[in-house]
C-alpha cells in the first residue's frame, strides 16, 4: 500500500520535474558544453594523464587524422604480445594483474609469489558468506557484490587508511575476494529466490582465477582446459581500458575526494552495472536469440542481411534500430580485444559443438558493418566490439546471465585498483569539473 501511494504521488510530481529541469539543447552549444565529456566528434575531453594503458584508434598522416586498426596497450605492451607471452597452455590473469598494478612484468619468481598471494586472499571473513551474502540474496548480483564490498570494510581495522601501501593491500585483497562474492552472490540468489539447490565450493589457492570461477560455479566442480583458458583470456581483455571509461573515471573521481578503497570500488561497481557500460553483452545475447528465432539458415547471408536491415530500420527486435555489439565509442576499424578473443571463441565453439552458432556470429560480424555504414552513412568505420562475442562465450561456459556483468567486474577490479594507486601517487587535488548555471532568477 505504501509503495502504491508513493507511486501515485511521484507520478504526479514527475511532470513538474520535467518542466522545471528541462534545459534547451541550444544552450549546450551556446556555452560550449561537451555533453558526456565528449567533443562534437565523439572524442573524450582530456581530463587527466595515465601511465597504465593506451587506446589507439586513429593516427596522424600528413597532418590529417585518419582511422586505423585499433590498438590496446597495457603498461607499454601491446595486448596481443602479452597474450602471446602467456601462451596457449598457461593462465595469465595473475601475471597481467601484477603488470597493471606494478607497472612492470614480473619475473618468474615474482609471478609465482603474487599468484600465491592472490590465492591466499581468496578467503572471506569467518561466517561472511552466511551472515552477509546469504541473508540478503538479490537477483542483481552487482548490488549484492557492492553490499559485500562495503561490508568488508567493517572487517578491516585499517579501512580508512588511504596510504598507498594500505590501499595496495586492500586492492590485492579485493582482487582475490571478487570471484567469491560474485559466485556466492549468485548461489544465494539461485537458492533462495529461484528455489534451486545450494552448494558452496571453497576456492583452491593453487588454481588460477579463471579455474576457481568455473570450479566454484559448477555443481561437479569440473571444467576443461579450453574452457578455463578462454575465460582467463576474457578476464585479461576486460581488465583495463583507459582512464576515461565511466567506471574507471568514477574510481579516480572518488579517490580524489580522499575516500577509502572500499567506498571507491563500490562506486565503480555502481557505475559498471549501468546497462550503457557493463551490460552490453546481455543485450547482444537478447538480440542473437531474436535473430535465431527469425533466421532459418545460419549460412544464408542474404536471409541474415535482410533481417539485420529490419533491425536497423526499427522494424524488428527492440525497435531501437541498433545492432548490438557493433561499433565502439573509441574504436572504428577494429577492436583489438575482439580480434584477439575470436581465436579462443572459435576453439571453445568447436569443443562445445556450436559451429553453426559460430557461423551465424561470423556472418553477422561481416554483414553488419556494411549495412550500418550504408544506412547510417558512417564513414569512420564500424566493427564488432568484444561484447559481441563475450556473452556467447559466457553462455557456452554455462555462466548465467545474472553473472555476466559480475564477470566484467572480476576483471576490471584490477584496472580500477591500478588507477586508484596512480591517482593517490600522482594527484592530490579533488576532481571538480564546472557546471554553468542557466537558472532563471526569481
Amino acid at each position: 500500500m505504501k509503495t502504491e501511494m508513493m507511486n501515485d504521488y511521484t507520478a504526479r510530481l514527475e511532470s513538474v520535474c520535467r518542466i522545471n529541469d528541462s534545459i534547451a539543447p541550444r544552450l549546450y552549444d551556446e556555452y560550449g558544453v561537451n555533453l558526456g565529456l565528449r567533443d562534437e566528434n565523439g572524442n573524450g575531453v582530456l581530463t587527466g594523464l595515465t601511465n597504465i594503458s593506451k587506446i589507439v584508434s586513429s593516427k596522424i598522416v600528413d597532418g590529417h587524422k585518419i582511422p586505423c586498426e585499433g590498438e590496446l596497450w597495457y603498461r607499454g605492451y601491446r595486448i596481443e604480445r602479452l597474450l602471446d607471452s602467456i601462451g596457449d597452455t598457461k593462465f595469465g590473469y595473475e601475471k597481467i594483474a601484477y603488470l597493471l598494478l606494478m607497472g612492470e612484468l614480473p619475473t618468474p619468481e615474482q609471478e609465482k609469489e603474487f599468484a600465491e598471494l592472490i590465492g591466499k586472499c581468496r578467503i572471506l571473513p569467518t561466517n561472511f558468506t552466511k551472515d552477509v551474502i546469504m541473508k540478503a540474496p538479490s537477483e542483481d548480483i552487482m548490488n549484492s557484490m557492492t553490499r559485500s564490498i562495503l561490508t568488508l570494510a567493517s572487517y578491516d581495522e585499517q579501512a580508512k587508511n588511504t596510504s598507498v601501501q594500505n590501499s595496495l593491500r586492500q586492492c590485492i585483497q579485493l582482487i582475490g575476494e571478487f570471484p567469491l562474492i560474485a559466485v556466492y552472490g549468485y548461489h544465494a540468489y539461485n537458492h533462495y529466490i529461484k528455489n534451486d539447490s545450494l552448494y558452496i565450493h571453497h576456492p583452491d589457492p593453487s588454481l588460477s582465477t579463471a579455474e576457481n570461477l568455473l570450479m566454484m560455479l559448477r555443481p561437479d566442480q569440473k571444467y576443461t582446459e579450453v574452457e578455463a583458458k578462454t575465460l582467463d583470456t576474457a578476464l585479461i581483455l576486460h581488465m583495463e581500458h583507459g582512464g576515461g571509461n565511466n567506471s574507471t573515471f568514477t574510481t579516480r573521481v572518488v579517490t580524489s575526494s580522499g575516500s577509502d578503497t572500499y567506498s571507491t570500488i563500490a562506486a565503480a561497481m555502481s557505475s559498471l552495472k549501468g546497462p550503457k557500460h557493463g551490460g552490453a553483452n546481455i543485450k547482444v545475447m537478447e538480440m542473437m536469440e531474436d535473430i535465431r528465432n527469425h533466421v532459418s539458415d545460419y549460412s544464408d547471408r542474404e536471409e541474415i542481411a535482410a533481417y539485420l536491415s529490419k533491425i536497423l530500420n526499427k522494424e524488428a527486435f527492440d525497435g531501437k534500430g541498433l545492432i548490438y555489439g557493433m561499433g565502439h565509442a573509441v574504436y572504428s576499424l577494429s577492436d583489438p580485444r575482439e580480434k584477439v578473443f575470436k581465436h579462443y571463441v572459435e576453439k571453445l565453439a568447436m569443443e562445445k559443438g556450436r559451429e553453426e552458432d559460430m557461423q551465424l556470429y561470423q556472418n553477422i560480424e561481416e554483414l553488419a558493418p556494411q549495412l550500418i555504414a550504408e544506412k547510417r552513412h558512417i564513414f569512420k568505420g564500424v566493427s564488432p566490439n568484444i561484447d559481441f562475442y563475450s556473452g556467447f562465450v559466457y553462455e557456452m561456459l554455462g555462466i548465467p546471465q545474472e553473472l555476466y556483468t559480475a564477470m566484467f567486474a572480476v576483471a576490471r577490479i584490477v584496472g580500477w585498483s591500478a588507477h586508484r594507486i596512480e591517482e593517490l601517487i600522482c594527484t592530490d587535488k579533488i576532481i571538480r569539473p564546472a557546471y554553468k548555471s542557466v537558472m532563471e532568477e526569481k
